[in-house]
């Protein structure tokens, strides 16, 4: 008996036949004109009202890239493009005047305690033209670095982040082993880190110095991440990256220098890459205070080169919104939008007031609208 073959007819389902229920929206004059007003009228103002507080963070924004090269060893002004504030009160003439030296940086980040380098010191005074109200972030600004690149991204650890050790991940190459020593961290990212040490605001008119604290500047699900350094660990198989040496006294690591991930927010801050090669990252903060109008000093003490990859590199000074930082683009779009949703409105309004169409009539349907033209030509 031949076997029944088997039918490929879809099961007798509203899904499989296609007869779900559906719903489409009739687009008439009736429905869409007042739309593109609403729409229009809602995000005007609402993106007049995101710029206006944009406008309202202050921030200043210092580039000291050619500080070290160009600046005399008295100060003298600076350039003036290499400073810029925006805020709800411009500054008209700003005072901003710098020096370079070289000084003994007494090393705060992972380094051996009491370990001090020598290293070009770059000395900054400017003014602070209003009141920046707390609270007020610290940053760092790089242009030029590709923190996204795909094998930058994937070179560290996570077991060494959190103070497990054991053979590097050979993401970590070529910063993973060296004459059978690990590096610890391994990967680009750490060894890539910003290291410049940026002080805290000094006075110089006799006013209240303003610090900058590194707590609370990494997201708390990067701080989990992180863990205590290893107990009992074997230094003499760890050695810092290439850029850490100086760090430590003769370049290797004592049982108790071993770096603490854990507590180093600006590390973690320097793990979450960027995703565009202009970025910048937080390097201290304070919620306590507010900082007053004057002219302060700041001093740079400048390890990191950028002059290898074509960047520069810049410190800003800011308030946030409810927002965040300072971004007027949201504002824009918005009001951009707004505006061309109420110029449509009007474009589409008076062209049905000028010429309405009939809804429902068939004579508009393109194969009507031919025959239509071929009876009026046999006439």
């Amino acid at each position: 008996m031949p076997q029944a073959t088997k039918s490929r007819k879809p099961v007798n389902t509203a899904f499989k036949q296609q007869r779900l229920k559906a719903w489409q929206p009739l687009l008439t004059p009736r429905s869409v004109l007042p739309t593109l007003f609403v729409v229009g009228i809602i995000f005007a103002p609402l993106g007049g009202f995101l710029l206006w507080s944009s406008q309202q963070v202050s921030e200043i924004v210092i580039d000291y890239t050619q500080c070290t090269s160009v600046a005399h060893p008295e100060f003298a002004p600076a350039p003036a493009n290499i400073y810029s504030y925006s805020g709800p009160n411009p500054a008209s003439n700003p005072t901003i005047q710098w020096k370079r030296s070289v000084g003994q940086d007494n090393l705060t980040e992972f380094a051996t305690p009491g370990t001090t380098i020598q290293a070009d010191l770059c000395t900054i005074q400017f003014s602070v033209p209003t009141a920046f109200q707390n609270s007020v972030f610290l940053y760092y600004r790089l242009t030029n670095f590709f923190q996204n690149h795909r094998r930058y991204v994937k070179s560290f650890d996570s077991n060494q982040l959190k103070g497990t050790l054991g053979t590097p991940d050979k993401n970590c190459s070529p910063l993973d082993t060296v004459n059978g020593t690990w590096y610890y961290p391994c990967g680009l990212i750490a060894n890539s880190m910003f290291n410049d040490t940026i002080s805290n605001l000094t006075a110089v008119n006799g006013g209240t110095d303003f610090n900058f604290y590194p707590n609370g500047i990494a997201w708390p699900s990067d701080r989990d991440r992180y863990g205590p350094p290893p107990a009992n660990a074997d230094v003499s198989q760890l050695v810092p990256p290439p850029n850490w040496i100086n760090r430590y006294k003769n370049g290797v690591y004592a049982q108790d220098t071993l770096p603490d991930f854990r507590s180093n927010e600006r590390f973690q801050v320097w793990m979450r890459t960027a995703g565009l090669p202009n970025f910048r990252k937080l390097y201290g903060r304070n919620d306590d205070a507010a900082l007053a109008a004057g002219t302060y000093e700041i001093r740079i003490f400048d390890h990191f080169k950028v002059d290898s990859f074509g960047g520069t590199k810049s410190i800003v000074i800011s308030t946030v919104s409810f927002l965040g930082g300072k971004n007027p683009f949201l504002g824009i779009a918005y009001m951009v939008v707004g505006c061309i949703c109420i110029l449509l409105g009007v474009v589409f309004t008076a062209r049905h007031l000028y010429k309405p169409r009939k809804l429902g009539d068939h004579s508009y349907l393109s194969w009507n609208q031919d025959q239509n033209n071929n009876a009026h030509h046999t006439q």
